[in-house]
């Protein structure tokens, strides 16, 4: 009641308002002039090694990359140089001054950089993925908050616009470098159209795990060898088959990977080989969308092709099918579309605000609530929200604070993984129960020993129990109370990174014993002339009609329409009438002064207050 009673009373979308303001002002960044360069240019054109060369000279600095893996590379390439470095992952904190003291320097991924230390130097890498319908909210957190001195960019021009635009908001200037590709790349006018046709340093991508597992096989008949990278791997795993695959004096020299390779791995790639260019993805609306590849996407992966670094000094790109190979060439000539808008992601901060109006309402309705009310500038968007939710409404029942449930919920899961999930809401449950999870609860969790897979589903076993792994250290930079034996659980993970190195090098073995035991059946995948068919159709429609399906969509009425996010919450008592024509109300009063309000970001007086949030069921 103290809050109620401080002054003018405010809205809950005055808050969602004020909450948005609070995301973009960033004190200590405004604090000082910076200097913005952005460098441009396509992938092996040398504009993040300029970049880095900028951080190592530089008193001090931090990098932020998309990948744990780049962050390690930079993190290595660092210390090599003289230049002491720590580590910051999401994960993972290495520390080497003896003394455990801070470097100067650190190599982080983008979620994790600080935007309140003060750094000389500090670089964003792939700065594009700014539009990233999940992440794109950290790479825009960075861009506008880190405190530095010199501020480098490296990514696609697509961005440029759209950062310059940004910085505008923020009374700051940009320098563009341009750069062009080191090495020559070219489509070539035939396809593959035969694995009989391979040839060292071939590179087949695929985008789903099953076609990994049907080329790899075809290759292993054919008498020859292949290394495999796919996203589920472990980093330790996916750096041994980059190594097998590079080093001259292995009998592998085919590589089958997916989209994974786009980033973060240094390869010797003389042909890129498209084993197909259609591929599921999910927008920022949280809709299915199966068509074809970007322009965006393709240039990024057939960048991987002659890099300068590598024994292949010009690279080729082509198709597995003849069909899809004008396909790959209208796609690779378009111009890559402008970035227009960045995304954002709700705080804890914000989202306990907004439950102070709705004390009894989930944190997963409260999110919906959220996002439906907010009015977002143009230059913005609210990140899919689809993972968060569904960890939220996974562990609700679980007696946990809001600030609490909010930090489980952003850890980030493969939802697919039925074992991860459950793992989770175990934790969760260990947690409010105050049960630490020790090093022997979690030995007795999965089952420790592990044994070396012997078929595909094994492997797959392998890899979800490194996901929960992942998700202990994870939360034990959080609770560390609650997760107290970090070093204890990295050197297990280690230990299970080693075992799954061995199916990873047996992959072929696994997959003829799954197919003998029914337990795989690659079969019953697209074939390739399916896919190539599939591709056809979708060309005449790229960009023009998009295959969706709306996950979660609301279910219909009796006369055929759709219900409201409101209405089904007013239905499930989540909301009463008078709360919902009440936020109506608001929200009419909200539409009216927004246009006034857009230049006021940095003259608001709102003062947050946090009032303490009860457990909640």
């Amino acid at each position: 009641m103290e809050h109620r009673k401080k002054g003018k009373q405010m809205s809950s979308l005055d808050l969602i308002s004020l909450g948005f303001r609070f995301l973009l002002r960033y004190p200590e960044a405004r604090a000082i002039q910076r200097k913005i360069i952005f460098h441009s240019g396509p992938t092996n054109s040398g504009k993040t090694y300029h970049a880095i060369q900028k951080y190592l000279s530089a008193k001090s600095g931090v990098y932020c990359g998309p990948l744990k893996l780049l962050a390690h590379e930079i993190f290595e390439k660092s210390n090599a140089a003289g230049v002491p470095c720590d580590l910051v992952t999401g994960e993972e904190r290495v520390t080497v001054e003896p003394d455990g003291k801070q470097a100067a320097h650190v190599a982080c991924t983008v979620e994790m950089s600080s935007v309140t230390t003060p750094y000389e130097v500090a670089v964003i890498d792939e700065i594009q993925m700014i539009k990233d319908p999940g992440r794109g909210w950290a790479w825009t957190r960075a861009l506008l908050g880190l405190c530095a001195e010199e501020v480098h960019l490296c990514g696609e021009s697509a961005a440029i616009d759209l950062v310059t635009e940004l910085l505008y908001t923020t009374g700051e200037e940009m320098e563009v470098r341009n750069y062009e590709r080191l090495t020559p790349i070219s489509v070539l006018d035939h396809a593959l159209e035969s694995l009989d046709n391979l040839q060292p340093g071939d590179c087949i991508v695929c985008f789903n795990k099953n076609d990994i597992y049907s080329v790899s096989r075809q290759i292993e008949i054919r008498g020859l060898q292949s290394a495999v990278i796919y996203g589920s791997l472990p980093p330790g795993t996916k750096l041994a088959q980059a190594k097998k695959f590079n080093d001259p004096d292995d009998p592998c020299k085919i590589l089958v990977a997916t989209d994974a390779i786009g980033m973060g791995l240094n390869l010797s790639i003389k042909r890129i080989i498209f084993y197909s260019l259609i591929k599921p993805s999910i927008n920022e609306k949280g809709e299915k969308e199966i068509e074809p590849i970007t322009t965006s996407q393709a240039l990024q992966i057939a960048g991987r092709a002659g890099r300068f670094s590598s024994k292949y000094k010009e690279g080729e790109v082509t198709t597995m099918n003849r069909e899809d190979l004008n396909l790959l060439k209208e796609i690779l000539s378009r111009p890559v579309d402008p970035i227009k808008a960045a995304g954002l992601h709700p705080t804890a901060d914000q989202i306990e605000m907004f439950a102070y109006h709705l004390p009894d309402t989930t944190l997963s309705n409260l999110i919906d609530i959220f996002v439906d009310f907010s009015q977002v500038d143009g230059q913005y968007f609210v990140c899919n929200m689809d993972d968060f939710k569904f960890s939220a409404e996974l562990i609700q029942h679980i007696p946990l604070s809001l600030r609490v449930r909010y930090v489980f919920c952003t850890a980030p899961i493969n939802k697919k993984q039925p074992f991860v999930c459950s793992s989770l809401l175990q934790f969760a449950r260990q947690y409010s129960r105050s049960e630490p999870l020790t090093y022997a609860w979690l030995r007795r969790y999965i089952k420790w020993p592990l044994l070396p897979p012997k078929n595909i589903k094994d492997l797959m076993d392998l890899e979800a129990i490194h996901d929960v792994l992942d998700l202990y250290l994870w939360l034990s930079y959080r609770f560390i109370d609650m997760f107290p034996d970090a070093s204890l659980i990295r050197e297990l993970q280690k230990d299970l990174d080693g075992i799954i190195q061995v199916g990873v090098h047996n992959i072929t073995k696994l997959i003829k014993i799954s197919e003998s035991r029914k337990l795989l059946n690659l079969d019953n995948n697209l074939s390739s002339g399916n896919q190539s068919r599939l591709s056809g159709i979708l060309r005449s429609q790229a960009r023009k009609v998009r295959i969706t399906k709306t996950l979660g969509s609301d279910s219909p009425d009796p006369d055929g329409k759709e219900k409201s996010l409101a209405s089904r919450l007013v239905q499930q008592g989540l909301l009463t009438a008078d709360m919902l024509k009440q936020l109506e109300k608001e929200w009419l009063t909200r539409q009216t002064d927004h246009g006034n309000e857009r230049t006021e970001c940095e003259t608001s007086k709102g003062t947050r207050r946090k009032k303490k949030q009860p457990d909640s069921n």
